[in-house]
């Protein structure tokens, strides 16, 4: 199956004989679909946070948050290549009437055009005498190509989102300042980013550039890491009859296994508490206020959480005791809304004294979930497992039986990748989070490479599968702290208006 070529590749990617092969195989089997059980909703599942609980646990998060280390946690791998689908499109069609319906979104971008942050770079981009109102493609590769300002194939956290008086602020920037206001331990605020390799030297500069006028700024050290999805983490691609794609140089095609690699990337930082966002759902600073009380709320619900499931274990490690066994089950159903295994109630008091530690000794999340509105979105489910045991998970519609769509559809909320994390276990370790990965919950997808299609394994997405065994809760978070950039249109919101 694999020559010596092949076997080169595996090894300088760090992926195994057996890890490809078990890829392969993976292709003729698939992935079984999750069972859902139910929607989670507001009071079954998902937490209302009153306005006393809100300010109760952002008091309780302001008092400890300076005595542990806090990250901030964003993926930002992504390329704003499909940000700017439209244009993309427009200027690499030699036909293209820029008055036809289907490049509506093309005119609004030239209407207001000089309401975006990247405007000014945009003129000095562009020779002396282009028309921004009658040479649009011209335009549009002074912003979008890579002899220009490259705007269609770097990263996200590249693009300058937002104008404010005195300076435009990339998305990038925007998370300092956010994560200043609730992600600092003391003086100092740690941020990790996960970047595509080819352009990590691009935003080391651009941090190193901002750095001292941002400390000052916010009375702050900040701490910057970056990292790149690991190698090891790739998947094998496959043609139509599930054997291995080869390029045109019979080379083995290998893709990124999606944003579920990036749980190696995760484990790797050491810290009490994490908190995870992705890189084009930020705002300008007039708004920031909704964001910083919830993301403070939510740290302040999983603190209080994650010390009574502390107190629990620490009790159960002591010996049986009926009626603290009674008082553990009733918390996990009632906080965790979980319901134990089938034949549960059967076993002995030291066997349920073991089970429930070992239920309890996991990473935990709390996840703020936002009204569904029409946005793309993992959605809040209880989820059965073959054992009979309900959890709360966030699933995608691809990991669900078209025959289980009816329950789909009733799910009011979604997920804004909106989590806040405890990362280290009652004595203080680390744990593995690559322990706790369902690895039953890829995707297959179907791509094309030069023109061939092609069929793509994602890894279990981070917050999907990726999580799948961790203690989760749901908390319901306003609408206002979800303000995604898609498209480069949504910049004209009036959430991105500084």
């Amino acid at each position: 199956m694999f020559d010596k070529k092949d076997l080169k590749l595996l090894k300088k990617k760090g992926i195994s004989v057996e890890t490809a092969k078990e890829q392969l195989e993976r292709f003729k089997t698939g992935f079984p679909y999750v069972n859902i059980v139910a929607p989670a909703s507001p009071g079954n599942g998902i937490v209302n946070l009153s306005e006393k609980s809100v300010i109760k646990f952002g008091l309780s998060y302001d008092e400890f948050s300076g005595n542990i280390k806090t990250v901030k946690f964003v993926p930002a791998s992504g390329a704003a290549t499909r940000m700017f689908k439209d244009l993309l499109e427009f200027k690499n069609d030699k036909t293209a009437d820029i008055k036809a319906d289907h490049y509506r979104p093309v005119r609004v971008f030239f209407d207001n055009i000089k309401e975006f942050a990247f405007f000014d770079d945009l003129k000095r981009s562009c020779s002396q005498g282009v028309d921004f109102e009658r040479d649009h493609k011209l335009v549009l590769t002074c912003l979008l190509d890579k002899r220009s300002m490259n705007y269609g194939n770097l990263p996200k956290g590249l693009i300058k989102f937002h104008k404010y008086d005195k300076e435009q602020r990339t998305a990038f920037a925007e998370h300092l300042s956010e994560g200043a206001l609730y992600a600092a331990s003391g003086s100092n605020a740690y941020l990790h980013f996960t970047v595509p390799d080819a352009y990590v030297k691009k935003f080391e500069k651009h941090f190193k550039k901002i750095k001292s006028e941002y400390e000052k700024r916010y009375g702050l050290k900040f701490y910057v890491d970056f990292s790149v999805q690991k190698p090891s983490t790739d998947t094998i691609a496959v043609d139509m009859q599930n054997r291995p794609f080869r390029d045109d140089k019979g080379r083995i095609l290998f893709r990124p296994g999606g944003h579920g690699a990036l749980i190696e990337n995760l484990n790797d930082i050491d810290a009490d508490i994490i908190f995870v966002k992705n890189i084009d759902n930020v705002v300008p600073d007039r708004l920031k206020e909704d964001t910083v009380r919830y993301k403070k709320a939510l740290a302040g619900m999983l603190k209080e959480l994650q010390d009574k499931i502390f107190e629990y274990i620490k009790k159960l490690e002591d010996g049986e005791d009926k009626d603290l066994i009674a008082e553990v089950v009733s918390f996990t159903e009632t906080r965790l809304f979980q319901k134990h295994d089938n034949g549960f109630d059967k076993k002995s008091p030291n066997e349920k004294r073991l089970y429930l530690i070992s239920k309890l000794n996991r990473p935990l999340r709390v996840c703020g979930m936002v009204k569904n509105e029409g946005e793309p979105g993992g959605g809040p489910f209880f989820v059965k497992d073959k054992n009979g045991f309900v959890s709360l998970q966030i699933v995608e519609s691809a990991q669900i039986n078209p025959e289980q769509r009816d329950i789909m559809k009733k799910s009011t909320h979604f997920n804004p990748v909106d989590l806040v994390l405890g990362v280290k276990d009652y004595r203080g370790n680390k744990f593995d989070l690559t322990k706790y990965v369902d690895a039953e919950a890829g995707f297959i997808t179907e791509k094309s490479k030069d023109g061939k299609p092609l069929k793509a394994l994602e890894l279990p997405g981070l917050w999907n599968g990726g999580m799948a065994y961790w203690n989760t809760v749901f908390a319901e978070v306003p609408v206002s702290t979800f303000n995604p950039v898609k498209t480069v249109n949504d910049l004209l919101r009036e959430s991105h208006k500084a």
